[in-house]
């Protein structure tokens, strides 16, 4: 079985047994796949006593844990971890069964040829990107309604793809001649976002990638996350946040 959930932002108390008792039913042959902003590899140094019990707690619950990437990840930290293949794609093992889904790869997963492309542009930045030394923190971090971020401390260079990635993608679907049973990604294609978001959010070069894959790519279903709502756009893209839903 395939269940599926958006942003978890480091908290991952929804997948407890009150509020996900599916899980009963599950073991480590069933996924659960967060769709970016999983959180949970966030620490610079690596030693929050805080991600080590979570992490923990995920690698015991008896399914196994899938996520890629948001903008709101350590990216520095990620791209540290080595690189393994696990079935047929790219990614990295935060614990045996707590897997980063890797950008532009196509994986085989029960039966479905899945491609995953993570990443997306913060919009919680209108205040600025500050170095860690900034003198501003320490009184901005007291004002809500100042929108800005850190340098290698909460927001990372790495959020958008690199040209590298892009072109990974590009190739991994030639292999596949453009076709794919499910598309997972964190920020949707250009004209998806401009819908759902009433063109609140301006594009980037990464929601035209999408696009442009979106108008060759034979799919099924394009599931993503990053807007924070629960909605079905049409008939083929989904948007999660909160809810758990069984896809598979």
């Amino acid at each position: 079985m395939i269940f599926m959930t958006g942003d978890t932002h480091a908290d991952i108390s929804r997948l407890n047994r009150q509020s996900f008792f599916e899980q009963k039913e599950l073991t480590k042959d069933d996924y659960v796949i967060i769709l970016g902003d999983f959180g949970m590899v966030w620490d610079w140094r690596g030693d929050s006593k805080y991600e080590k019990y979570w992490l923990d707690w995920l690698e015991d619950k008896p399914f196994t844990t899938l996520f890629i990437d948001g903008n709101h990840e350590n990216h520095d930290r990620l791209h540290e971890m080595e690189v393994e293949e696990w079935h047929g794609g790219k990614v990295h093992k935060v614990r045996p069964s707590v897997l980063h889904l890797m950008r532009g790869q196509v994986f085989e997963i029960e039966g479905l040829r899945v491609f995953t492309f993570g990443g997306a542009r913060s919009h919680d930045i209108s205040d600025g990107i500050l170095e860690p030394d900034d003198p501003r923190i320490k009184k901005w971090s007291q004002d809500y309604s100042k929108l800005f971020r850190v340098r290698g401390v909460s927001w990372w260079e790495r959020e958008l793809p690199t040209p590298e990635e892009l072109e990974e993608g590009i190739k991994n679907l030639d292999k596949v001649n453009w076709e794919v049973d499910w598309v997972l990604t964190h920020c949707a294609s250009a004209s998806t976002t401009a819908l759902i978001s009433a063109g609140g959010y301006s594009q980037d070069y990464f929601t035209q990638y999408l696009e442009e894959i979106k108008v060759g790519l034979k799919y099924k279903r394009w599931f993503f996350g990053h807007h924070h709502m629960n909605q079905q756009v049409n008939d083929k893209e989904i948007c999660l946040y909160e809810q758990i839903i069984r896809v598979h």
